[in-house]
């Protein structure tokens, strides 16, 4: 996954080793790829937003105070 933290650096991340099976029953979806699994803390290293891209379009993920995530366009 390539990222943006907020240094406007680029950076690659890693799904975690460990990957998270989706459940069929949950969503709904048979498949059999595992989904990969990121640490948000992972995404904006020592800051607490990162830039992420998805399809050309930039949203910023942000970590709060009390340890939520928004993700906002």
């Amino acid at each position: 996954m390539i990222a943006r933290n907020r240094a406007e650096q680029v950076v690659e991340v890693q799904p975690r080793r460990q990957m998270r099976v989706c459940g069929t029953q949950a969503s709904g979806l048979h498949d059999s790829e595992p989904t990969p699994h990121y640490d948000a803390r992972d995404l904006v290293r020592s800051g607490n937003t990162a830039l992420v891209e998805l399809d050309g379009q930039l949203y910023t993920l942000r970590i709060t105070r009390s340890g939520k995530l928004i993700l906002t366009k």
